[in-house]
């Protein structure tokens, strides 16, 4: 049977991963056994793909990503240039901690800037966003803008991707899509 996926000839796909329809992976890249990757997805130049890995449809990943196992990407996730994961809290060279790994979800349509750090452990909430070079040493809420090192938390985005300003009511519009978001008790949800 034909693969219905796009794999450079530099690649290497080993056996036993399921790939999408219609997904791209670039030069130098490894995905590595057992993962699953969803369709319509781009992996850039130089990306690890660890096992068991998993990959929800629309994912776009740049150039020189480490993406190790215990995490799950949902659909349309955005993971920036040379961002990286972790996946052991307390690694040592001579220590051997497979199976005692963190698992990590970056919930849909999230974005994760250049440079950042994912500590294992912290899941990314919904269309949260991450700016370039931040390190992530907590949870991140839905809708979220997190930025610094340690990142802190510095706003609120639209699934659209620009900052929301609330109003005295709790109520921000995106400008690109005119969406209408709530602000309360310290969550964000879309209201239309």
């Amino acid at each position: 049977m034909e693969k219905e996926y796009f794999a450079h000839e530099t690649a290497i796909v080993d056996e036993g991963c399921t790939i999408g329809k219609g997904t791209k992976i670039w030069h130098f890249s490894h995905i590595m056994t057992n993962c699953v990757i969803g369709e319509n997805c781009n992996i850039g130049q130089n990306v690890v793909v660890s096992p068991e890995v998993v990959l929800g449809k629309n994912v776009k990943i740049q150039n020189n990503v480490s993406i190790y196992s215990g995490v799950i990407c949902e659909d349309d996730v955005f993971l920036g240039p040379s961002m990286v994961f972790t996946n052991v809290i307390n690694p040592r060279s001579a220590v051997n901690r497979r199976g005692h790994y963190v698992r990590t979800i970056v919930k849909k349509g999230a974005s994760i800037g250049a440079n950042a750090t994912i500590v294992c452990g912290h899941d990314i909430g919904e269309f949260a966003f991450i700016g370039a070079g931040a390190v992530i040493t907590k949870e991140v809420p839905a809708y979220a803008l997190f930025i610094g090192n340690p990142a802190k938390h510095a706003g609120w985005m639209s699934e659209y991707g620009h900052r929301l300003n609330f109003d005295e009511n709790g109520i921000a519009f995106c400008p690109e899509s005119n969406e209408k978001y709530q602000l309360k008790e310290g969550k964000v949800s879309k209201i239309n």
